[in-house]
């Protein structure tokens, strides 16, 4: 690993939701969203209002910031008193390569820990080699797809805490 990318890693540092970075969740996710899939009208509606559609029902909102600049975003959804969703993860595509999804990943893991949620739930698609690499790299393993939630989505994946 060379040294910028160690460098990077060891300064990233993460904060929770605030209105003051409203804004971020929508333009990372968009991003990506508009680069591999389609934005859907559940990204609309939770997108443009996190507070109300994530943290107002009992979820979770994570920024990745390095050098004063947010470069990640990641989120746990509730879905009911045990069970979230890691969801609306994205990383800026310049820093791309750099680890900041794991670190987010790892972040929302000890995090869920600590909170003492008990399982947590993915959608993706395995066309995003990566991603599902990393999530089976730390124990999620893939469980049936229920239909409809996403239509990017093709692979759920779950983790017991």
């Amino acid at each position: 690993m060379n040294q910028d990318v160690v460098n990077a890693k060891s300064r990233v540092k993460f904060i929770d939701y605030s209105d003051e970075f409203k804004e971020s969740i929508k333009i990372l996710n968009y991003a990506w969203l508009e680069k591999y899939f389609r934005i859907e009208k559940m990204d609309q509606i939770s997108l443009s209002n996190p507070k109300e559609e994530i943290i107002d029902k009992g979820g979770f909102i994570y920024y990745a910031i390095l050098d004063n600049e947010i470069i990640g975003t990641a989120s746990l959804l509730k879905k009911n008193n045990g069970i979230f969703e890691l969801g609306k993860m994205a990383v800026s595509d310049t820093v791309q390569g750099y680890g900041i999804g794991t670190l987010l990943l790892e972040h929302c893991l000890k995090t869920a820990k600590s909170k003492n949620i008990e399982t947590l739930v993915l959608y993706s698609n395995t066309k995003l080699e990566s991603a599902i690499h990393l999530y089976r790299k730390y124990g999620f393993e893939e469980v049936d797809l229920e239909p409809g939630l996403y239509e990017r989505a093709n692979i759920k994946m779950e983790k017991q805490l």
